[in-house]
C-alpha cells in the first residue's frame, strides 16, 4: 500500500521507481514528497490533479526560512514536476530555486588526540545483547567510519555502497551512487582494504546474500539518521565541540593539502587528483578547502609572492552534507 494518500499518489510513487531504477534517487527526497502530498490533501481534498496554486503555496519561502533550506524543502518537487511535464502529465511550471547561500559554517579540526580517541570509542561499542543488530553496529560502526576518514568519500557513498562496487582484490570502489549522477574511482590504502576485507568475511555470515556493503538490519542501506545518531554518541564521549560524520570529509581534504606544502610544481597534479578521487566536478570545489586549512593563504603568499586571492578564486561551495 502507497504511503501516499492524495491524489498524486500513483504518480509520486511512479517518479520514485523511475529515480530509483536510474540509480538517481535521493533518500531525501521521499520525506518531502510525503509532505508536499499531505499539503495538496489537507488544502484541496477535493482536487483531481496538481495545479499552479498548490506548488506555488508549497514552495513559497517561509519568512523565517533560511534560501538554502527553502531550496532543500522544494527541490523534490521541482524534479517531480519535471517529471510529470516531460510526460504530459502536467502543465503546471516548475518551481524558481532561491539562489544558493554561501555556508559560514566551519567544520570542526580534529586533532590527533580527538580522532584517536573517537576511533577507540568506536572499537569499544558493546556486542551484548546477543542480538543481530548489536552484533552487526560492533563490527561496522568501526569500519564505516575509518573508511569515511582514509577515503574521504561522502556520508552517503558511504551507507549506498554495494557490495558489487567493491573491488576487494585490487582495493578499488566505484562509487556510482553519489552526488548527483557523477562516478568516480576511490583507491583504498593497504590498511583500509586489509580491513574492509576482514569486515567483509565478518558480515557476511550475518548478511549473506547482502546488496549494499554496510547493510541495515532489514539487509537495506542506513539511512542519515542511523549515520547522525550512531557518529553524534560516540562524538559525545570524546569532545563537546560542533562536529558531523561528514566532518571526516574535511579533515581528509585538508590533511592532504597541508602534506603538500613543499611539493613545488606538483601541487597542481596532486589537486587534480585528490579532485577527482573526491568526485569533485571541478577542480574549483575542491579550491574550497583551501580557505579551511589553517594558514594556508599565508604558506601560499610566501612561497609563491603572489596574493592568495589571485591564486584560489571565489568559489560557490557545492557539497550538500548528506
Amino acid at each position: 500500500m502507497s504511503k501516499f494518500t492524495s491524489f498524486l499518489s500513483a504518480q509520486i510513487e511512479s517518479f520514485i521507481a523511475y529515480r530509483t531504477a536510474s540509480e538517481n534517487w535521493n533518500d531525501s527526497y521521499e520525506f518531502m514528497l510525503t509532505r508536499f502530498d499531505n499539503h495538496c490533501l489537507t488544502n484541496y481534498p477535493g482536487a483531481t490533479e496538481l495545479s499552479q496554486e498548490m506548488v506555488d503555496g508549497w514552495c513559497k519561502r517561509h519568512d523565517t526560512e533560511k534560501s538554502n533550506s527553502c531550496r532543500t524543502r522544494i527541490y523534490a518537487v521541482y524534479n517531480l514536476i519535471k517529471y510529470l511535464r516531460a510526460r504530459g502529465e502536467t502543465d503546471v511550471s516548475p518551481p524558481l530555486i532561491p539562489r544558493k547561500e554561501r555556508r559560514t559554517y566551519i567544520p570542526h579540526a580534529f586533532t590527533d588526540d580527538e580522532l584517536a580517541a573517537f576511533f577507540k570509542a568506536c572499537d569499544s561499542l558493546p556486542g551484548t545483547p546477543n542480538r543481530l543488530e548489536i552484533r552487526s553496529r560492533k563490527i561496522t560502526i568501526p569500519v564505516f567510519f575509518r573508511l569515511m576518514y582514509s577515503s574521504g568519500i561522502r556520508t552517503n557513498e558511504a551507507r549506498l555502497l554495494r557490495t558489487a562496487d567493491v573491488d576487494l582484490t585490487h582495493g578499488i570502489l566505484n562509487i556510482q551512487r553519489s552526488k548527483g549522477i557523477d562516478q568516480h574511482y576511490v583507491v583504498l590504502h593497504d590498511s583500509m582494504l586489509e580491513l574492509m576485507k576482514r569486515y567483509d568475511a565478518a558480515i557476511s555470515k550475518l548478511y549473506p546474500d547482502r546488496t549494499y556493503f554496510f547493510p541495515s538490519m532489514k539487509g537495506g542501506y542506513h539511512g542519515k539518521l542511523w549515520l547522525q545518531q550512531n557518529f553524534n554518541r560516540l562524538w559525545a564521549q570524546v569532545s563537546s565541540a560542533r562536529a558531523t560524520a561528514y566532518t571526516l570529509r574535511h579533515h581528509y581534504a585538508v590533511t592532504n593539502i597541508n602534506s603538500w606544502i613543499d611539493v613545488g610544481f606538483g601541487f597542481d597534479d596532486k589537486l587534480l587528483y585528490l579532485s577527482k578521487s573526491m568526485g569533485h566536478r571541478d577542480i574549483e570545489d575542491t579550491k574550497y578547502y583551501y580557505s579551511l586549512v589553517p594558514g594556508m593563504a599565508d604558506i601560499l603568499e610566501e612561497k609563491t609572492n603572489t596574493d592568495f586571492e589571485d591564486i584560489v578564486p571565489e568559489v560557490d561551495y557545492e557539497e550538500v552534507q548528506q
